[in-house]
């Protein structure tokens, strides 16, 4: 008689939401509504984003990270992205572990993804920073999504914060998109404020409707690659 060793497929936990490839780019577009009830005025902001993870690193704590380079490219009506340079706008920080995914963004660290994935889980995203609790949650993993008319047959959400209906006067709406074996493909965040109260019907109407200050923004996936 002989005998035959069974293999058996390791758990998917979800690391190909977070590329680690040195060379990795991604590039997205930006819009952005900034709102500003010192001068009462309103601001628009349109630029092209590239994020790439060009070398590894020893961080403070003896941890592998990677260096994020994010390049911009800042619309022109006249000149087509493609003719543009990109201009170095910000270094990042970017570190996966075996339970992790770290951004440190402009000096304050998030932690954007927490492995094994799961519907449902919940963690502090910013247990590593100052900004105070704030309940991440998968909504969805393995799901097909169309971003930009690019269609990706595993992303998830991540809803990192959405108060809706809970704050008359303060609205706030953060949420992430990952693709696998692409990454972040989407974000979208709503900061605003109002304390011009309108009841219609006996309800109090959205912030949106009523914005006196805040912002809102939204980064959205264009292509990505390797350099």
């Amino acid at each position: 008689m002989s005998c035959k060793k069974k293999t058996e497929t390791p758990p998917d936990v979800g690391y190909a939401y977070a590329p680690t490839t040195i060379g990795k780019y991604v590039v997205y577009d930006v819009d952005s509504t900034v709102y500003d009830d010192f001068f009462q005025d309103t601001t628009y902001f349109k630029y092209r984003i590239k994020e790439k993870l060009e070398e590894e690193y020893i961080d403070n704590s003896g941890r592998t990270a990677i260096k994020m380079i994010r390049y911009i490219k800042t619309y022109n009506a006249s000149v087509n992205y493609d003719q543009m340079p990109w201009v170095v706008k910000d270094v990042w920080s970017y570190l996966k572990t075996s339970t992790t995914l770290e951004v440190v963004e402009e000096d304050v660290r998030f932690t954007k993804l927490i492995f094994p994935i799961k519907v449902d889980a919940t963690w502090n995203g910013n247990a590593q920073n100052t900004i105070g609790e704030w309940d991440y949650t998968y909504s969805y993993m393995d799901r097909t999504e169309i971003v930009n008319n690019v269609k990706f047959d595993n992303a998830l959400l991540v809803v990192q914060k959405d108060d809706k209906n809970k704050n008359a006067i303060h609205r706030q709406y953060y949420i992430e998109k990952y693709a696998k074996d692409v990454g972040l493909i989407y974000r979208e965040i709503k900061d605003l404020y109002s304390n011009t109260i309108i009841v219609v019907n006996g309800a109090v109407t959205p912030v949106e409707t009523r914005i006196e200050k805040g912002i809102i923004y939204k980064l959205t996936y264009v292509t990505h690659g390797t350099e």
